[in-house]
């Protein structure tokens, strides 16, 4: 198989990609006070110069006092934008794509236990695991206050440039709490006993953004399956759950699924060798991104927290599914921090260049 199949160039509405190679979003917590630095413009631009085709951001936060859970994680409106101005101009001038991630972190805490938000914590229930209770669930107003959040980042974006936006829905954080039902025990219209019923607060999310963003900006919608709460949760065990979970939102204004998974080739369903990404697209016959330890042979929990090393992975597979056309786009993740050149260094066969990852890597903006 030939690598030349990344690097085709895919259209999504009004944009044309360079290739099929998506750089997935990866939180790093070095914007002090909510601020990208200018260090972080220049990380991203060196991956505009790897020739990576689509950028996606970090998470950056609403305006909600608890939509983060860490200091040092971008604020996405407010004094913040100038900032993010620079990081737009400088992947334009290195010939990239760039998308924010769009994110509220919801119940889910960070890395340090000791740092506490300011004001209410968002969550559906109240809930920050199944049966356990900690916060007041979100009130009508609130649920209001955070899609007006959403539409005036998704605003921001657009004024300051970006090419695309991207939601986060996925992973256990807010979005994704109202999807499951282990944290969403509402009774009201945002709740139910089915997946579909709990989609509607994501639904809402994703109107409000393409009003914020207009109709010829792409808006790209992440998910996942497992949460960071539980490894093992499945929100739609059929492909039947998985259309009446999907399709409302392809029809709200999603025109890519990004379908992470933690590892890419394993398959969605008993009975089909289709992944996430591939089942997504045949259900909505919207464009999809496949992620999960692309370009590695490290498990994925296991090189960022236990210290593993994750080498390089041959890239066979992930071609075979490229060229079905299970998907259309490939995130490449934990090799990019590692390698900003890593599209190039692929492209030229140079596979022996490549810098294994370890996490390492997470400690600076390499």
């Amino acid at each position: 198989m030939t690598p030349e199949l990344l690097f085709q160039p895919f259209k999504i509405k009004n944009l044309t990609l360079p290739n099929r190679l998506v750089m997935a979003p990866m939180t790093r917590m070095f914007s002090p006070g909510g601020i990208p630095t200018d260090e972080v413009a220049a990380y991203y631009r060196r991956r505009a110069e790897g020739q990576v085709g689509l950028i996606v951001t970090e998470g950056t936060t609403i305006d909600r006092p608890a939509a983060r859970n860490d200091e040092g994680i971008p604020h996405f409106f407010g004094q913040a934008m100038p900032a993010w101005k620079k990081v737009v101009d400088e992947v334009h001038a290195a010939g990239g794509l760039i998308a924010p991630q769009i994110w509220h972190v919801g119940s889910a805490r960070g890395p340090k236990p000791d740092w506490q938000p300011f004001g209410q914590v968002d969550t559906p229930s109240g809930l920050v695991a199944p049966g356990k209770q900690k916060y007041e669930p979100m009130s009508e107003e609130d649920i209001a206050d955070t899609l007006a959040g959403f539409e005036a980042s998704a605003r921001q974006a657009r004024e300051v440039g970006f090419d695309a936006v991207e939601i986060h829905g996925a992973h256990g954080y807010l979005i994704d709490q109202f999807f499951w039902d282990g944290l969403n025990q509402r009774d009201d219209r945002w709740g139910g006993p089915s997946l579909a019923e709990r989609s509607r607060f994501a639904v809402e999310v994703i109107k409000a953004v393409r009003r914020g963003i207009g109709e010829d900006i792409p808006l790209i919608m992440r998910l996942s399956q497992w949460k960071q709460q539980d490894y093992t949760v499945r929100l739609a065990h059929t492909p039947d759950e998985m259309t009446a979970w999907l399709v409302p939102m392809a029809e709200a204004g999603v025109d890519v699924f990004h379908c992470s998974q933690r590892r890419f080739w394993e398959p969605e369903f008993e009975g089909s060798n289709l992944n996430f990404a591939g089942w997504a697209k045949k259900l909505t016959g919207k464009a999809t991104i496949t992620v999960g330890s692309v370009g590695l042979n490290g498990e994925f929990m296991a090189s960022l927290t236990q210290g593993a090393g994750a080498g390089s992975a041959d890239l066979t597979e992930l071609l075979r599914r490229l060229e079905r056309e299970e998907f259309d786009l490939v995130a490449v993740g934990r090799a990019l921090l590692a390698n900003p050149d890593w599209a190039v260094k692929v492209r030229e066969g140079r596979e022996s260049a490549l810098v294994d990852f370890d996490r390492s890597h997470m400690a600076s903006l390499t």
